[in-house]
């Protein structure tokens, strides 16, 4: 009978802490932003454990494509299933992952050549300040990274570039790599403004030395199908990196512009930002 009841209470036990241990993600949470003035929404996967102890995470800001919004990642993405796996194979270290909204109003990451919708001032001045304030996220740099498909592939280059000093990772899959001329109402000299920050080889070309040291800094993770229709602006991407001499993970791998390829490379964009968080 004592025996019986042991395994019982064991049983019990463990089942509390396996149901205790798991990972959350929230598909629809808000923010209110002053610079949009708008509500924009976002979903977030919080690891095994978050709610158990005291302990703060890095973060991976991770974009959606175009004709997704924030739960792309999450419904098509399979994020859940995947980081849970790689957590528990030891191959990631726990994370929270941050998946934004960028296709509300205006389909995109950047702020618009008028002024009149600045998204990405949103992203750095208003959503990673709400994200760190909200959750237990470690906010040095070497404890931030970003990744993305497609449209958020280019945003993720673009945000590293423009800010290189803020990520330690970069992880840019199938990512459009040519500025999106949006907003009929600029001017000329606005569109030719935002078409240069929206330019890889002119923010390297004009990049300062200082600046340039810091995109070497990153540790940049480029992906892209040999079927993609943006196979050949990836590998054009590849080859400015080599010319500029910037160190990167250079992939071709089977595949398209798909979610099949996109899920596949999730666990090594997983594997590999985590090695800027831990010691390798």
């Amino acid at each position: 009978m004592k025996n019986i009841l042991l395994t019982s209470l064991l049983l019990f036990g463990f089942l509390i802490s396996a149901t205790a241990q798991k990972s959350q993600v929230f598909e629809t949470r808000k923010i209110k932003s002053e610079i949009l003035k708008m509500d924009r929404n976002y979903a977030v996967y919080l690891p095994p454990g978050y709610d158990e102890t005291d302990r703060s995470y890095p973060v991976l800001y991770l974009l959606h494509g175009s004709g997704d919004d924030h739960t792309g990642w999450v419904q098509f993405g399979q994020v859940q299933h995947i980081a849970d796996k790689a957590i528990a194979e030891g191959k990631a270290a726990p994370m929270i992952i941050v998946m934004p909204d960028g296709n509300t109003k205006v389909r995109g990451y950047f702020n618009l050549p008028d002024g009149s919708f600045s998204y990405e001032d949103f992203f750095f001045k208003e959503l990673i300040p709400h994200i760190e304030k909200n959750y237990r996220v470690r906010s040095e740099q070497r404890y931030r990274a970003i990744s993305g498909l497609s449209m958020g592939g280019g945003g993720t280059i673009f945000y590293t570039l423009h800010h290189p000093d803020l990520f330690a990772a970069a992880a840019p899959l199938s990512a459009t790599t040519a500025a999106w001329r949006q907003n009929t109402n600029a001017t000329k000299e606005q569109i030719d403004e935002y078409v240069k920050k929206q330019n890889v080889d002119s923010l390297l070309n004009n990049a300062s030395t200082e600046d340039l040291n810091k995109i070497k800094k990153v540790r940049w993770y480029i992906s892209c199908g040999d079927d993609d229709f943006l196979y050949k602006d990836n590998s054009e991407l590849h080859i400015l990196f080599r010319t500029k001499n910037i160190p990167h993970e250079y992939r071709v791998k089977d595949g398209g512009h798909t979610w099949t390829y996109w899920r596949m490379e999730l666990p090594e964009v997983l594997e590999f930002v985590s090695k800027s968080f831990t010691q390798y």
